[in-house]
């Protein structure tokens, strides 16, 4: 009674906000609750140890740590003699025995509180059986686990220097580690380690003690503290007086190292997660065979990213321009599968700087011809913190910045020893150039006129000549590339199937992980074979084109000869619009207009063509574009109905943004951009096509549309949509992510939608605005604005059911999904109509895994309609495999997809089907693609209304357009709407 009546009064807060077991542990963390036991005269331990007992919920070291706080802050009280007890609340009145409790009526409790279900995704209902079965390979290997009742000891490792820093330094904790292991073995009782290079350490079994403090010494750290008094590069110095200058040989240093027992996870928890009973365990026991695999890759010499693998062998590297290389490795990862655990291996690829002489690398970077071109306040950003090699003292130092000055004309303060008897300093002022040649011997050929690189510190700052200065290899380069870059890549690191499957095999032997420690002590082993699945092939939906006709796609694909359209348009009024691009523009309007009377599409001719005035050219961008309208709007008699824009650049035209947000946002004209340097009739095809798809037409469709009998689908208005959210490049932390959502519009079609497009925070992957309520009346979210599209254009239907595909979110986002974005539409349908409850479907399509398959009596790649959903599935889930088009070149990536969420009801077959066929209906080409065609969109949708931010005066609409986050932090500039008329189109076709 003492009890509960403590917690009520007290700990109301913590009751209600964090339920009664953490309660607990803040109450143990406050030391309030060794006052209250003390005042009832109970038995403070044994309670303690009955609650550690019971709600063992919490991770166990925070548990622990929070009780032990507790103690001491009791030790301490007890210590005091309890003098600063503060008065409790008085007790509550006796209630007299002969009073009868009153019943309350309903209306006087209120409403009870709803408690949220949190949904978790759903589990695997059947497999699929159409389609003609195949017997395929995968690269998952499997694994032999034996040592299922042992424990994997968690350990927390704190590193500091000699005076208490923290150890921030990246790299070092590994040499660390190594050196405590090596040192202190039988300390450890011989235990080998699994260490992340951080601050987690993992055992087989538990070390001797719960806490464990080592000092150990490495003599080889590379120091970043450099000596003001000594000269540049003065390791290398041949003189004894530079000698004398440093401070200690080999930069050696100290470390103290603390190791903190922090919890204990079971091994069985894999063959649990195997049987489908996934835990926090289970994830945290895959992690550590996963950062077994990071180690020994790190004993290697590796360049660690994520669970990929890279070494230092030229014969990975591959050029694609620009003083980028692509480094060729390997992913290594565990994955609980159907068929037990496996260790899934492929080819990985990351982007490197090009070792070697850093200013080869600038020449190449910015691709001139010698190093007096070279724009130096570009290669200062470029060069800043990456890692280089001295000569010749052969020393690694990181770029802090250049000198401001040439090489013949910096100075720095050079200290030297008076006379021959050596009392005495003087200081003199010398140039980097003459000390490296005059003092230390050193030939410098082309260094005296540029710059120096600085590796000190801003205020102590040490230069080396450029020209001395190499990189050091297996450095990332983590900007985003270039058009040329990344065709340059995929040219050069495409494989055929047959050729990655060797080079998975040889790295497997590689690796030798059997010769592991940490594997041995799990008693784990790997299978050399790749694991053999069942995978059947669907065959291609049958297609309607214009006329009636009927034809099925032939290895996913097909063609529009002697074929017309199914819905072709009429082109009447409009013109073209030419920026300076060469080309016969007659000539093109002619074959233009000959190709679409073959395919259905009747053009007249354009009312005129806009030349932009060669005056302009080198104007910016927007100004261009400004001065090519004032001259369309001064010739033509009204608004046109579609704009051909002509670019000079066939790829990352600075045009392309502001032109699109003028006809689109501005003035509400459909428009297609095109740079006419290679024309020929497949190019006016595919050009006229996405001209049809946004001018409102289709250029074929499923037959199952037009019946119409699409399982499920048909029988009930269903709305299909398409997320995605597309973010900055990597180091383009200020700029806003794009959230697109396409819809179907017209059902029973599922080939037509439109898109809604927002900003939200950068990097932020949850969609925010799906549901955005300004007022009691008044939703401004994305679900809403679609909804309403679809219920005008479905003969005013609403939608019974609802089919979400969700891209770009990884397996720990997946609740997310479900409880923050599902949540966010459900809430504005209800917000539409209370009494409106439409079923929910909601799929998660990846591309970015590592799964490939592979036919077993053939070198080419699997077929298009080839799904896998067995063997290499989640033991519990409802996901599969589906390579939908035909691989062309290198090795088909699958598309995998996981089926969080059905109150629909589909069958395996039926839904497989669904996703299949959605991969038939994009608009813009003639073969299948590679995931579903509203994902599609989504992305196209992203990335074209994301070129109008780029041009976005950011200081304007950061003030006056901005739309909080929902961290609540930053206002994010919003996008300019769309005209009316153009905003229901496919317009990102």
């Amino acid at each position: 009674m003492g009890l509960c009546y403590f917690v009520l009064s007290r700990g109301n807060y913590f009751c209600s906000e964090l339920g009664y077991r953490q309660c607990c542990c803040a109450l143990f963390s406050l030391g309030g609750l060794v006052r209250v036991f003390t005042v009832l005269k109970l038995d403070l331990c044994c309670f303690a140890l009955s609650c550690l007992q019971r709600y063992w919920i919490l991770p166990q070291q925070k548990f622990a740590c929070a009780f032990g706080f507790g103690i001491k802050e009791a030790l301490a009280w007890l210590s005091d003699g309890g003098s600063t007890l503060e008065a409790l609340p008085p007790p509550p009145p006796v209630i007299p025995p002969d009073v009868v409790p009153l019943r309350a009526e309903a209306e006087q409790l209120g409403e009870p509180v709803k408690k949220k279900v949190l949904r978790i995704p759903i589990a695997r209902r059947g497999l699929g059986s159409k389609g003609q079965k195949a017997t395929l390979l995968t690269n998952h290997f499997k694994v032999m686990v034996t040592n299922v009742e042992g424990h994997f000891f968690h350990y927390s490792v704190a590193l500091t220097y000699e005076d208490g820093r923290p150890v921030e330094v990246k790299g070092v904790g590994r040499k660390v580690i190594d050196r405590v292991k090596e040192t202190y073995d039988s300390e450890l009782a011989g235990k080998d380690f699994a260490y992340d290079g951080e601050k987690s350490l993992f055992t087989v079994g538990s070390l001797p003690r719960n806490k464990l403090e080592f000092t150990v010494v490495l003599e080889d750290v590379q120091s970043n503290r450099n000596n003001g008094n000594r000269s540049p590069d003065g390791h290398g110095s041949p003189n004894e007086s530079d000698r004398k200058r440093m401070r200690r040989p080999y930069n050696s240093k100290t470390f103290k190292v603390e190791i903190s027992f922090a919890a204990k996870i079971p091994m069985n928890a894999i063959a649990n997660a195997l049987r489908g009973q996934e835990s926090e365990n289970s994830q945290e026991a895959l992690r550590v065979l996963d950062i077994i695999l990071r180690q020994h890759a790190a004993k290697q010499g590796c360049l660690l990213v994520r669970q990929s693998f890279f070494h230092n062998d030229p014969r990975n590297f591959a050029e694609v321009g620009g003083g980028v290389l692509g480094c060729r490795g390997f992913h290594s990862s565990f994955r609980t599968t159907q068929g037990g655990l496996s260790l899934n291996i492929d080819v990985s690829t990351t982007m490197i700087i090009q070792p070697g002489p850093v200013v080869d690398f600038l020449i190449s970077n910015q691709n001139v011809r010698d190093p007096f071109s070279l724009d130096w306040a570009k290669a200062k950003r470029v060069l800043k913190n990456l890692r280089i090699k001295a000569s010749p003292s052969n020393l690694e130092f990181k770029i802090t910045g250049l000198s401001e000055k040439p090489c013949k004309e910096q100075t720095f303060t050079l200290k030297q020893r008076n006379g021959n008897d050596g009392d005495g300093e003087s200081q003199i002022e010398v140039t980097v150039y003459d000390y490296f040649v005059n003092n230390r011997g050193i030939e410098l050929r082309y260094s005296g006129d540029l710059p120096c690189i600085n590796v000190g510190k801003p205020k102590r700052p040490t230069y080396l000549p450029l020209e001395l200065c190499s990189l050091v290899s297996l450095q990332r380069y983590t900007k985003s590339l270039s058009t040329l870059q990344r065709a340059s890549l995929v040219e050069k690191s495409r494989q055929k199937p047959n050729e990655r499957m060797k080079v998975l095999s040889e790295a497997l032997k590689t690796n030798n992980y059997d010769s592991e420690p940490m594997l041995k002590s799990c008693g784990i082993s790997i299978h050399s074979n790749f694991t053999q699945v069942e995978g059947r092939v669907l065959p291609a939906p049958r297609l309607k084109v214009g006329n009636g006709e009927d034809f099925f796609p032939r290895n996913g694909r097909w063609n529009f000869n002697n074929k017309k359209l199914v819905q072709p348009t009429k082109i009447e009024r409009w013109a073209v619009v030419n920026f300076s691009a060469r080309c016969d523009i007659q000539g093109l309007i002619r074959d233009l207009t000959k190709c679409g009377e073959l395919k259905g599409i009747h053009i007249e001719a354009p009312f005129d063509v806009f030349q932009e005035n060669p005056q302009t050219r080198r104007a910016p961008p927007m100004l261009r574009v400004e001065k090519m309208f004032e001259d369309i709007q001064s010739k033509l008699p009204g608004a046109p109905q579609f704009l051909l824009c002509l670019l000079p650049e066939r790829k990352n035209s600075d045009l392309y943004g502001p032109w699109k947000r003028k006809c689109l946002a501005e003035y509400g004209i459909v428009t297609q951009c095109m740079a006419p340097q290679r024309v020929n009739d497949q190019y006016l095809t595919n050009v006229l096509l996405k001209i049809n798809a946004k001018l409102g037409g289709l250029n074929s469709i499923l037959a199952v549309e037009h019946s119409p009998s699409i399982p499920i689908v048909s029988k009930a208005p269903t709305i299909i949509l398409g997320m995605d959210v597309s973010h900055g490049s990597p180091g383009q932390s200020d700029i806003p992510s794009i959230a697109a959502v396409v819809s179907s519009r017209q059902w029973p079609l599922i080939s037509k939608y439109r898109a809604s497009v927002r900003t939200q925070s950068p990097k932020v992957e949850m969609i925010d605005s799906l549901f955005k309520r300004v007022s009691d009346t008044e939703d401004e979210g994305i679900f809403r604005e679609l909804l309403l599209d679809f219920y005008t254009s479905s003969g005013k239907r609403k939608p019974d059911q609802v089919i979400i595909f969700r891209d770009g979110v990884s397996e720990s986002q997946f609740n997310q999904v479900l409880n923050i974005e599902l949540d966010q539409i459900i809430e504005a349908c209800k917000f539409l109509d209370e009494k409106w409850c439409p079923k929910f479907v909601v799929i998660v399509a990846q591309k970015n895994h590592h799964t490939k398959f592979f036919q077993t009596n053939s070198p080419d790649n699997v077929l298009p309609g080839t799904i896998i959903d067995n063997k290499v599935c989640h033991p519990r889930n409802n996901d599969f495999y589906l390579c939908a088009h035909a691989g062309m070149i290198g090795t088909t990536r699958p598309t995998h997809y996981h089926v969080l969420f059905d109150e629909v009801g589909f069958s395996a077959d039926d839904l497989q089907e669904l996703v299949h066929s959605l991969s038939y209906v994009y608009q813009r080409s003639t073969t299948a693609v590679s995931v579903v065609a509203p994902i599609c969109y989504a992305h196209l949708a992203a990335t074209q209304i994301g070129q109008f931010v780029k041009f976005e005066d950011t200081s304007e609409t950061s003030s006056s357009h901005g739309g909080l986050t929902s961290a609540g932090a930053v206002p994010v500039p919003q996008l300019p709407r769309l005209q009316e008329n153009v905003c229901n189109s496919m317009f990102f076709c």
